[in-house]
């Protein structure tokens, strides 16, 4: 019987694709987020669309996930 699966991976496996999310894992030598669009979902792993790029993430190094609020508005330039 297999183990049932990690809440933050259940739940971006489980998200609407456009979804805001922020994903915390782990990477060589500590944790890092990223803060972006859910684009996409295969494979054991999940990719986020940040301001910067896509990060695909696998599914195993997560260690924390949640559905956060849209961005606020950009300021205008002064």
């Amino acid at each position: 019987m297999s183990s049932p699966m990690p809440v933050p991976q259940k739940f971006l496996t489980g998200a609407r694709l456009g979804t805001r999310v922020v994903v915390r894992y782990r990477i060589e030598g500590g944790l890092t987020d990223a803060l972006g669009e859910l684009v996409g979902q295969a494979d054991g792993e999940c990719t986020v669309r940040t301001r910067h790029a896509d990060v695909v993430i696998p599914l195993a190094l997560v260690v924390a996930a949640k559905e956060v609020p849209p961005a606020p508005p950009r300021r205008a330039p002064r």
